[in-house]
């Protein structure tokens, strides 16, 4: 048991694969700064941007030690100077301010970017509701400006962020393929109203998007996994097509050919979508709002399996192994 001042926390107290780097500790309750809220953390979703933290991999560098978790549900219990009191109390999802992460009874977050839950939303389901969602919302509808009745492909489409690419593309009115990486994530992927699915470990994936679209090609591709995955799109793209780059899940960053661009007048796009929270936050709430309405009348629905947080270094070498499907979301029951 902890006391009223500590708290239990996993930590990586040096850089590694998640099973060797992962210990839990007892350590003390951060206290929110400035325009920051604690809460107290009921659900939090594994996310691959964990795994690499704890390779020491991602764009943000913690100071060792640090706690790991960068999408959480929880209820705020203390609000710091400048924050609203509105908050406290209430249900929030929210990005962790690091070294202060969601794998652990208490996290902080910044006031300004926490959202409060609509009290119909559950917590797991609120928890895989945010960046998870967050980062297709805004790839497609602001970065790619995905259109109703248009081709978009989604690479990488049996994780959190890919089934959740593939439902809002469906919401959105586009003609869905998901491309996997074996059977049983076909057979996944399948349930979530995607148009086609191609198996690439036994498809030639820039053939069967041709066939399937009867030679027009994706007019988005959501690509996430880097590599030859990124090759093949920039072969099966159309005229003014979009490859919106996610991440490189492969462990390959693609090198793209930038002449080749000029032969269908493709676009390629990035998008790290916590910078909106920087840059135009309006944006990032209504859009969380707009999921947050889109579940609420059952037109996405996160793909969630629920573990207790002691199973954190096993959930997170699952998605590192690229064994995960859907979204794991941990819980302190």
């Amino acid at each position: 048991m902890t006391d009223h001042a500590t708290m239990r926390a996993w930590q990586v107290t040096e850089l590694g694969e998640p099973a060797q780097v992962l210990a839990t500790a007892e350590v003390p309750k951060p206290e929110p700064g400035p325009r920051q809220v604690r809460v107290r953390v009921t659900a939090a979703a594994c996310n691959f941007a964990d795994v690499l933290l704890c390779r020491g991999k991602y764009q943000a560098k913690p100071e060792l030690p640090f706690t790991p978790g960068v999408e959480l549900c929880g209820a705020v219990d203390e609000v710091g100077p400048g924050s609203s009191p509105e908050l406290l109390h209430r249900r929030v999802v929210g990005r962790p301010v690091l070294p202060h992460g969601g794998f652990a009874e208490y996290a902080l977050l910044e006031a300004h970017s926490s959202f409060v839950v609509p009290p119909d939303l559950d917590d797991i389901t609120a928890a895989a509701l945010h960046l998870t969602y967050l980062t297709p919302w805004l790839g497609l509808h602001r970065r790619a400006q995905l259109q109703p009745g248009e081709v978009l492909v989604v690479t990488g489409a049996a994780g959190g962020v890919g089934t959740a690419a593939v439902q809002l593309g469906v919401a959105a009115g586009a003609q869905v393929i998901a491309i996997v990486s074996d059977a049983r994530k076909a057979a996944t992927v399948r349930g979530l109203g995607a148009t086609n699915v191609i198996d690439r470990s036994s498809t030639d994936v820039i053939e069967a998007v041709r066939e399937i679209t009867d030679g027009h090609g994706a007019d988005v591709v959501f690509e996430s996994v880097g590599g030859e995955a990124y090759r093949q799109a920039s072969k099966y793209i159309a005229f003014e097509g979009r490859i919106l780059l996610i991440g490189f899940a492969s462990g390959t960053i693609p090198q793209p050919r930038l002449d080749h661009a000029f032969v269908k007048n493709y676009s390629v796009l990035g998008l790290h979508w916590s910078l909106y929270l920087d840059h135009q936050p309006e944006l990032v709430r209504a859009a969380q709002d707009d999921l947050f309405e889109l579940a609420l009348a059952k037109r996405i629905k996160p793909l969630v399996r629920t573990a207790p947080v002691d199973d954190l270094p096993q959930a997170l070498e699952e998605l590192a192994g690229n064994r995960a499907l859907g979204k794991t979301v941990l819980t302190s029951g």
